[in-house]
């Protein structure tokens, strides 16, 4: 009589980064939707220091609800806090303040050069690999954006100094990239995202009581639902997605997918603001995606000789 002895067959884990990169970039792209309805209605600064205070206050107030282990150090508070006023107050005001004469589809195809300074900038402050390949994606992903933007330049009628203020936060998103991988925070990423928005409000708080008008506010149920996007979806789960994706995928590969930002944010923004976009803006994107691939791609793997 043969026994046959069982053994436990692992089961496969799924793999839930696409899920997440997917969810990362729709929330990505539609808040640059939802913030052109928000500063429609609502000075940017007012409106960018409240979705940043109060964020920050739901996210540590369900902390301590949860009574969540505190396991950052005082120069990981300090780390996030900077990263706060580079990567809330600086990006989101610059950005929001540009969105003030600038499209929701221009907006976002300015900041979607993010991944070609944050690669140059990973590859000379990080030790990340600049490889011919990703420098193949990263030209791909260039032309696709700039064969939008020409397009939309051409037919567009936005502001240059709405541009300027958007270049300025592009700057700063890159900065706060190489930032946050340059000075690896410690500890939870929920309590971090919650001091940097902290951060982020208060950094702002001054310069919107100062330059801003509270009855410059227009109440509305569209300014209410682009504000509780912007907290929730933008603000809590859209960064800390983010970060979680530098933290995997690194720096350059994470940021390349900030080239699938003009398409969508083109769409959202012609389904939700009935903005105008002709088919020749949705060619990008087939370089574009062929960009990310490239960039992304695990590089393969040397083959094994085998020992005689």
């Amino acid at each position: 009589m043969s026994t046959v002895s069982s053994m436990a067959v692992p089961r496969a884990r799924f793999n839930t980064l696409p899920f997440l990169i997917a969810l990362f970039c729709l929330l990505w792209s539609y808040a640059f939707v939802a913030g052109k309805i928000g500063v429609t209605d609502c000075p940017p600064l007012i409106l960018l220091a409240a979705r940043f205070s109060l964020a920050g206050i739901l996210i540590l107030g369900i902390t301590l609800l949860r009574r969540d282990e505190w396991d950052l150090s005082w120069r990981d508070v300090a780390v996030f806090a900077v990263l706060g006023v580079a990567n809330n107050a600086l990006y989101l005001g610059l950005g929001y303040t540009g969105l003030k004469t600038v499209s929701a589809g221009l907006g976002g195809l300015i900041v979607s050069a993010n991944p070609v300074f944050t690669a140059v900038l990973a590859a000379l402050f990080l030790g990340e690999s600049l490889t011919l390949r990703k420098i193949a994606g990263l030209l791909l992903g260039i032309s696709g954006v700039a064969f939008i933007v020409w397009h939309r330049m051409s037919v567009g009628t936005d502001d240059p100094h709405g541009i300027l203020f958007t270049l300025a936060s592009l700057a700063s998103i890159v900065a706060g990239t190489i930032l946050f991988k340059l000075l690896s925070p410690k500890g939870s990423l929920w309590i971090g995202n919650g001091i940097q928005n902290i951060a982020g409000g208060l950094a702002l708080a001054p310069f919107a009581v100062t330059l801003s008008s509270v009855g410059d506010i227009v109440p509305s149920m569209r300014l209410a639902g682009a504000f509780a996007f912007l907290v929730l979806g933008g603000s809590i789960l859209a960064y800390l997605l983010w970060f979680h994706l530098l933290k995997v995928c690194g720096a350059t590969a994470a940021s390349a997918y900030h080239f699938l930002m003009p398409p969508l944010g083109m769409l959202f923004a012609f389904l939700v603001l009935g903005e105008h976009v002709e088919f020749r803006d949705l060619l990008g994107i087939v370089p574009v995606a062929l960009g990310i691939y490239l960039v992304t791609r695990p590089a393969a793997a040397a083959p094994k000789r085998s020992v005689t």
